[in-house]
Parts: structure tokens; sequence; C-alpha cells
């Protein structure tokens, strides 16, 4: 049972929560998607975090890593089967795989890993100097100079 939740009384108080609302909502609707391959999300510092996917029966030549902005997909497309193998058994899942993941704003991906069948990937959010928040002086009416225009009448007329 899925239940649409209005975001509407967020948008007269908070802005850019619009954002906000279709992340949840996109959220709500890729219940369906597959889970594979499994992947934990941790964060390792105030700022910085790592995407870690089993990535099993993979070389780091059959996976690819696409930042987009505010995107990062991690695509993995198996090399054809040499012919003549035969499995009695397949445990070892081989199949293609894309994960999407959506980032915030100023996170950034750092680097990439590959060991032991664990692809690691580390991001990091790099906010900009002009956007994050500084102290605004508030200057006192006695101290704040103000300068009147004062206009000359005798340009006026004889313009």
């Amino acid at each position: 049972m899925r239940t649409a939740y209005d975001f509407s009384p967020l948008y007269r108080s908070v802005i850019g929560v619009d954002r906000m609302a279709d992340l949840i909502e996109t959220a709500m609707r890729s219940g369906g998607e597959s889970n594979y391959p499994p992947y934990d999300i941790e964060k390792t510092g105030e700022d910085s975090y790592r995407i870690t996917l089993a990535a099993a029966g993979f070389s780091p030549d059959e996976m690819e890593i696409v930042a987009q902005p505010n995107m990062l997909v991690v695509a993995g497309r198996k090399a054809k089967e040499e012919e003549g193998r035969n499995f009695l058994h397949r445990g070892i899942a081989g199949r293609d795989f894309e994960r999407r993941f959506e980032l915030a704003d100023y996170v950034v991906v750092k680097g990439a890993a590959y060991a032991n069948g664990v692809l690691s990937v580390d991001l990091a959010r790099e906010v900009p100097d002009a956007m994050k928040p500084r102290r605004v002086e508030i200057s006192q009416s006695g101290d704040h100079n103000v300068q009147q225009l004062k206009h000359d009448t005798r340009e006026r007329k004889a313009a």
C-alpha cells in the first residue's frame, strides 16, 4: 500500500524543499528495483562518505563509474563467457548491473578502489566558500554614513 504525502505546507516556510520532496517521492517509487548487487553506504567523516559495492566475479575493466551532477552511476557489464566452460552449479551472479545513487548538492567523487571483489567509492561534500554561511555585520544608524544626493538646479535649467 502506497501513501501519497502532501509536502505543500513545507513550501510555505522552507525554501528549496521542493527538491527534497522530489527525492522522497523518487525513493518511494523505486521500491521494486533489484537488490543486486548489494551495497553499503557509510559516513567516514564529517563530510566524507563511502559506498561499498559487492561486485564478486567482475574485474575492474568490466565496471564503469560515471559521476554526473547530483548522480553517481555504477555499472558492471560482464564480458562474453568463453566457450567450453561447463558449470555444474552457477552460484556467483554474473549478470550485468547498474546502480544509481542520488547525490546531495556539492557531493563529489574523490576516488574508487577495487579489491577482493569489493568496489569502494569515496565521496566528499565540498561546499564552495561562497556558499558557506557567513556573518553579516549590522551597522548602527549613527555609524553609517549616508550621503544625500543634491540635484544642481543650474544643470537642470541648462538642459
